[in-house]
């Protein structure tokens, strides 16, 4: 008995499941992108003028954002805030953003 209590005790723990860089970064953008850029495979921006992340990857090599989400980015208009991320959360967005881009 003490054998199988300790069996599903285990099965239990192992199946914690831990979220993938991809869906940490949907997270991420979703909290913090999501009012006003489209974040999703598809849908319309918000705020107009502000970029859908699908398509991030037409106008910047998006490895190359890893830097400017490193040091902060900061925009010519006042809406974007500025946003200076952790290295686990660039990596997270950055996996999630090249999972979305429209090919």
């Amino acid at each position: 008995m003490r054998v199988a209590i300790a069996w599903a005790v285990l099965l239990c723990a192992t199946s914690v499941s831990v979220a993938s860089p991809i869906e940490d970064g949907r997270r991420f953008a979703e909290k913090n992108c999501g009012r006003c850029h489209a974040i999703g495979r598809e849908g319309d921006s918000p705020l107009p003028g502000a970029p859908a992340f699908r398509t991030l990857s037409e106008r910047y090599p998006i490895e190359s954002l890893a830097e400017a989400l490193a040091e902060g980015i900061v925009t010519a208009h006042p809406d974007m805030p500025e946003f200076v991320l952790e290295p686990e959360e660039i990596d997270a967005l950055l996996s999630y953003l090249e999972s979305i881009q429209a090919r």
